[in-house]
Order: C-alpha cells, then sequence, then structure tokens
C-alpha cells in the first residue's frame, strides 16, 4: 500500500546536479513506498493546465550524471516570489490556490521543491495554504545561508576554474589585461573561491566597492614591475564606485545583470587611453551547464535522500540542509530569510588579500 504520492519541481536557473537529486529521491522514496509525479517546467506545471508525469525508478536510472534537469526548468511566470536583491513579492492568492487544489486532485500528500532563494521563497508561500513542503537547497551562487552549500555551485567553480587556466596562457602570450566575467548578481562566491584557485590578480564581488581609480593604478603598478598581463575575474554584480551594471532588462521582478567587463574595459580605456591592451571574456551560461562533478553529485543524492527522510518523518515547511558534514531540516523561513555573503572574514578573502590580489581600495 502506498504511503503518499510526492510531487517533484526544479524550479529557477538549471544547474548540475538536479538530476542526481530527482534520482535520489524518486529510488530511495520509491523503497519506503510513495510515488511520485514529476512537474514540467516549474510551478508552471502545477498550474493550469497542470503539466507532470509519472516517476519511477526505471524512469531516474542513469540520469544523475546527466547536467540540465529531466523536468525542465523555469524562473519566469505566475510564482515568481523574489525580487532584486532578496525583496519578497507576495504570489497572489488565487495563484497559490490554483496550485494548492491541482496538488490536492492530484492526491499530492507532499512536494518536493529543488530551488534556490526565489524558488523556496514560493514553496513556503505555498506551504501556508496547507501543502506539505519539503525544500532542497539548488544554486549556482552558494548564496543560502540556511546551508554551508548548495549542490551546483562546485560544478560551476570548476568550469571558472578551468576557463582561468586558459585565460591565462592569452593573458601573458600577449601581455593582456583579461577580464574574466563569472555570475553572481548579489554574492561573490564563483569569483573569490575560483579567482583564488585560478590564481587570478584581480577579483571584484558584489560585498566589496571598488574603484577605478583604484583599480587602474593596480594595474600600473603590476606593470611598472614588468608583470605585463593581469587577470581579473568580475562577479556579474559587482559594483564599479558603487553601482551595478545591467542590461537595463526587468523580467518578473529581477534586474539582468551581465556585460559588466564591457563597461569596465570601456572605462579603464578612457581613464588610461593607450596604456593597457585589455580583452574580455563572459563565461555565462557554461557555468550552469554540463555533467556535474562528483562533489555536487555525492550532494545531490544526499539532498535527494534527506528530503524522502524528511517527509518520510513526517516534517513539513523544512529545506534539507549541510551544516559541519552533517545533513539537518531547517524551518523554510530561516532558509529564505537572508543569504550568504563574503565578509572579510572568509578564509578565501584573507588568503587572497595576504597574496596582494586586489579585491577593493
Amino acid at each position: 500500500m502506498s504511503k503518499g504520492k510526492v510531487g517533484i519541481l526544479t524550479a529557477g536557473g538549471d544547474c548540475a546536479g538536479l538530476n542526481a537529486v530527482i534520482a535520489a529521491c524518486v529510488k530511495y522514496g520509491s523503497s519506503l513506498g510513495y510515488e511520485f509525479i514529476g512537474f514540467q517546467r516549474g510551478y508552471e506545471g502545477v498550474l493550469n493546465p497542470p503539466d507532470y508525469r509519472i516517476l519511477t525508478p526505471d524512469d531516474v536510472k542513469g540520469i544523475s550524471h546527466l547536467g540540465g534537469t529531466i523536468l525542465h526548468a523555469t524562473n519566469k511566470g505566475r510564482f515568481g516570489a523574489k525580487m532584486g536583491e532578496g525583496d519578497v513579492a507576495r504570489i497572489p492568492d488565487d495563484v497559490l490556490e490554483e496550485a494548492a487544489t491541482n496538488l490536492k486532485a492530484l492526491g499530492c500528500t507532499h512536494l518536493v521543491v529543488i530551488g534556490g532563494d526565489g524558488s523556496l521563497s514560493g514553496a513556503l508561500q505555498l506551504s501556508q495554504k496547507g501543502v506539505k513542503v519539503v525544500g532542497v537547497p539548488k544554486t549556482i551562487d552558494n548564496d543560502l545561508a540556511a546551508t554551508d552549500q548548495t549542490f551546483g555551485f562546485s560544478t560551476a567553480q570548476s568550469v571558472a576554474v578551468e576557463a582561468l587556466d586558459r585565460v591565462h596562457t592569452t593573458a601573458t602570450s600577449h601581455d593582456r589585461v583579461l577580464l574574466v566575467e563569472v555570475m553572481g548578481r548579489n554574492t561573490g562566491w564563483i569569483a573569490l573561491k575560483a579567482g583564488l584557485a585560478g590564481g587570478a590578480d584581480a577579483i571584484l564581488v558584489p560585498e566589496f566597492e571598488f574603484s577605478l581609480s583604484a583599480l587602474v593604478e593596480y594595474l600600473r603598478g603590476r606593470k611598472a614591475e614588468g608583470k605585463g598581463s593581469a587577470v581579473v575575474v568580475v562577479a556579474e554584480g559587482a559594483r564599479i564606485g558603487g553601482q551595478t551594471i545591467g542590461d537595463g532588462i526587468v523580467a518578473g521582478g529581477e534586474k539582468h545583470y551581465g556585460g559588466i567587463t564591457n563597461e569596465l574595459m570601456a572605462r579603464i580605456n578612457a581613464a588610461a587611453p593607450g596604456e593597457f591592451e585589455i580583452r574580455n571574456t563572459i563565461i555565462g551560461h557554461i557555468q550552469r551547464g554540463g555533467a556535474p562533478n562528483a562533489r555536487d553529485r555525492n550532494l545531490a543524492r544526499a539532498y535527494g535522500v534527506a528530503a524522502m527522510d524528511a517527509i518520510d518523518q513526517g516534517l513539513n515547511q523544512v529545506m534539507v540542509s549541510l551544516r559541519d558534514g552533517h545533513i539537518q531540516f531547517v524551518s523554510l523561513t530561516e532558509a529564505v530569510e537572508k543569504l550568504k555573503t563574503v565578509d572579510d572574514t572568509n578564509l578565501e578573502y584573507q588568503t587572497a588579500l595576504k597574496l596582494g590580489v586586489f579585491i577593493h581600495d
């Protein structure tokens, strides 16, 4: 006899490890006696007309190493619950009621939401309509404060490091300043950790303002020392003189970033005409795609198993969390309460400064 029917959805941007979570939930959960429905395109699949598929252990066999999500995802639609830098947007009651009604009609006793800050904020609001929800923390930005690490981050960091390794050879061969733009709208974890590992000369992150003049003087100092090249890692949300650079597009209340290295290159050239040969590269969605590395596969699987443990223990309104190497369950309220940001006590920050890496004035 079935213990219940569990819905699973993947919401927000894709990342490496999503399929590993889905597979772990279904494989382990089926052994516990649960049935599964996978909703397509995130929360949109829960709304009218419902779009879903039955998931059995055979359906998820051999998917854990694959990038992306077999359930597809979207970071647009009627369930947008976060705006800008973490501001909460209230999802309309009729949308929440529609989702809750459809889940009940389909016989779903629980819903596993695999997502980041915005997706879990939506899950919290849905749980207030009587839906039993368990969240799994997913974001390449690693910016959820209620867990030590989100899956997807390790792979994104590795991709960025590989790109930096390749960029260094071009920079040194041509004595160029290479600006490498990585993801990170509100936090600089990818930029900082990948930048340090990849031997960057400067790392620019949203948490610390820098002035154009100080960066130019730093580059001049390197040149005076006979170091004709420099690799500068720039998080997309970094602030030049206190201002972020976006492309002006707003969708679902979220400002689109991207292109800060184009702007920074233009400003350096204007401030120091002809002094540097500068190029830029934007890694972009390559950081999201592809197969998860070993760290993310194992973490995603552990999270999927833990999500089913939470359901089997009768827990509700919780998120699976990794703290000090152990799985814990935290409330969804705590999970979305604040972002985890880089501060001056961080090990990589302190190490980078002592190694002479430019981060701020």
